[in-house]
C-alpha cells in the first residue's frame, strides 16, 4: 500500500517499501539507497574536460577582483558566488542534465538550481549543516553538489562530512537559546552563526562521537549531499595549493524556501527566499501546498534597513 507523505522519499519512514515497489534497476536502488543511508552519494557526472578547465582559467581574474572584495567584509577571499550568472561554464555545471537526473531520482521532485560558489582554494570551513542557510517547507528538499574541477588530497584543504549525520534532528538558533531575527539587529549580523551555532555543531559532533570522513576524489566527479548532513572544509596542509570547485545549490519545486538562521515561526518573522531557478532564468514562486505564499519579506527590509552597508554585503555574500 502506498502511504500519502509530503517528505523527501529517501528521508520518510515508508522508503524501505516505497524502494522495494519502485520499479528502479539494482543499479539506481543501490544508489538511492546508499544517499538514504549516508546522506551522500559519490559519482561521474561526465562532465566535458572542457567546460572544467573553462571555468579555472576563465574565472582567474574574478577570483583575483573578489579576493581584495571579501577580505573587506571578513569572509573567505577564495569564493566567488553566482558566476553562473556571468559565466556559461559555471551555468552548464549548474544545469548539466545528468546532475538534474540523479537529483530527480533522489527527491522525486523536478531540482531548481538556485545558487553557485566557486573556490580557487579550499574553505577551511567550520562544520555546519546546509539547512541553517538553505530551508524549505516540507522539510529538506534542498541538497549541495559540489564538483572537484582538480584532484582533491590531504593537502589541498578537502571537504569532510559526517556519515549519516543527515538523520540527526535539524538544530536551529532557537535550540541555542537565540532569537534568529534578533541577529538582524546585531551589528554584526553574523554574530549568531559563529558565537553559536558553529560552537554547538561542532560539541554535537563530539557529544555524538560522530565519525569524520574526507572527500577525496579526482578532476571532475561529484558529491551530492542531503541538506541537513554536516559538513565542511579541512585544513590546508600545504599552503599555496589550489583547490578549484564548484558547489551549485538546489531546491525542488512546490516548496517554501526560507533562511532559519534568520527566522523565528512561533514569532510569525519568516525569512522567505526570493530565487531565481539558473536554468531559466525565471522566478520561482514560493508554494505551500499548492498555494502561492506571498513572499513581500518585511525581515529583507528591516535587514536592508538597519545593518551597515558593508555587513549587508557580508550577507549576501555568504548565502545570497
Amino acid at each position: 500500500m502506498s502511504i500519502k507523505h509530503n517528505l523527501p522519499w529517501t528521508e520518510s519512514p515508508f522508503f524501505e517499501q516505497e524502494l522495494a515497489a519502485s520499479g528502479l534497476s539494482d543499479q539506481d536502488k543501490e544508489f538511492v539507497k546508499n544517499f538514504a543511508t549516508n546522506g551522500y552519494v559519490i559519482f561521474d557526472p561526465q562532465l566535458d574536460d572542457v567546460v572544467i578547465e573553462g571555468i579555472k582559467n576563465e574565472l582567474v581574474e574574478a577570483h583575483q577582483k573578489y579576493a581584495e572584495k571579501n577580505k573587506k567584509v571578513h569572509f573567505s577571499p577564495h569564493r566567488i558566488q553566482d558566476a553562473w550568472q556571468f559565466n556559461e561554464h559555471v551555468k552548464q555545471v549548474a544545469v548539466h542534465q545528468p546532475i538534474l537526473d540523479k537529483l530527480e531520482l533522489l527527491y522525486r521532485r523536478r531540482p531548481i538550481p538556485f545558487q553557485t560558489l566557486n573556490f580557487d582554494r579550499g574553505t577551511q570551513q567550520k562544520t555546519h549543516s546546509d539547512m541553517i542557510h538553505f530551508s524549505s517547507i516540507p522539510e529538506r528538499f534542498m541538497c549541495g553538489v559540489w564538483v572537484a574541477l582538480e584532484d582533491v588530497t590531504e593537502d589541498n584543504g578537502p571537504l569532510h562530512y559526517y556519515p549519516g549525520s543527515h538523520k540527526l534532528p535539524f538544530y536551529d538558533m532557537a535550540d541555542m537559546g537565540v532569537k534568529a531575527s534578533d541577529s538582524l539587529k546585531m551589528k554584526n549580523g553574523y554574530m549568531n552563526y559563529n558565537d553559536y551555532y558553529e560552537t554547538f555543531i561542532e560539541e554535537v559532533t563530539k557529544g555524538l562521537g560522530l565519525q569524520k570522513e574526507k572527500l577525496l576524489i579526482k578532476k571532475g566527479q561529484a558529491l551530492i549531499w542531503a541538506a541537513n548532513l554536516l559538513h565542511g572544509g579541512e585544513v590546508i596542509n600545504k599552503a599555496g595549493t589550489t583547490r578549484h570547485s564548484q558547489v551549485s545549490h538546489y531546491y525542488f519545486e512546490n516548496c517554501t524556501y526560507y533562511t532559519p538562521l534568520f527566522t523565528d515561526m512561533l514569532l510569525k518573522k519568516i525569512f522567505l527566499r526570493d530565487i531565481v531557478d539558473i536554468a531559466t532564468g525565471q522566478h520561482v514562486p514560493n508554494k505551500y501546498l499548492g498555494d502561492v505564499v506571498n513572499t513581500s519579506n518585511p525581515l529583507k527590509r528591516r535587514l536592508a534597513k538597519m545593518m551597515p552597508a558593508r555587513l549587508l554585503r557580508l550577507y549576501k555574500s555568504i548565502k545570497g
